[in-house]
């Protein structure tokens, strides 16, 4: 991914509370030279001080037959976007986007069936535990567990390379990075909104 200086984010504790709050990433992979790519809620995971991305998929669909074959895969993950005017500027530019994005490079492979109810346990506790009713693991009948495990395939991706850019202004001036804030919110969009929110916080280290 392209990272211009003034948007390369390295702190890891901040990346990995991006992806586990922008979770529903893409996985992509490619076969005989044609990227492919699968739209997925998945889990970054740590063990020991190694860090992984799990999840599953569908066994219909033939992407998972190429985790193992490809030298290494792509997960990216993607926040909150906004478009910003250059009419918003003191002086004469041209538009732009504001962006969070994240890229996840590393090598995969298939899970055995307690790996993957161990992992669908943990997605269904993050997913329900707040929940009125949750619907955990263990509250599922035998049968229907059974029945879905036949039809998915899990997957963890070792994590080799992380590229991270947060395009929010950082390059603009002060008066035009509080302008763009205030424009921001003032736009009826819910992704302008969170941005405007995010530059905020960050106006501290910016200005």
């Amino acid at each position: 991914m392209y990272i211009p200086k003034y948007f390369k984010v390295t702190n890891f504790d901040e990346i990995q509370e991006f992806v586990q709050m922008n979770s529903f990433g893409t996985l992509i992979t490619t076969k005989k030279g044609k990227p492919i790519a699968t739209h997925l809620p998945l889990q970054l995971m740590k063990e020991e001080d190694t860090y992984f991305i799990t999840g599953h998929m569908a066994y219909g669909n033939p992407q998972w037959k190429t985790l193992e074959t490809c030298e290494d895969v792509l997960v990216t993950f993607q926040g909150p976007h906004a478009y910003i005017s250059s009419s918003w500027y003191e002086e004469e530019n041209v538009p732009t986007w504001n962006y969070q994005a994240v890229h996840v490079y590393g090598t995969a492979h298939i899970l055995d069936e307690e790996e993957l109810k161990q992992d669908l346990t943990r997605l269904l506790q993050k997913y329900e535990k707040h929940r009125e009713n949750p619907v955990l693991w263990d509250k599922l009948s035998t049968s229907l567990l059974e029945k879905e495990l036949k039809g998915i395939v899990g997957f963890k991706i070792q994590v080799g390379e992380i590229q991270a850019a947060y395009k929010l202004s950082q390059n603009r001036n002060e008066t035009d990075y509080v302008n763009i804030i205030e424009q921001l919110q003032n736009e009826k969009n819910p992704d302008s909104n969170k941005i405007a929110e995010l530059m905020q916080k960050r106006s501290k280290n910016h200005l």
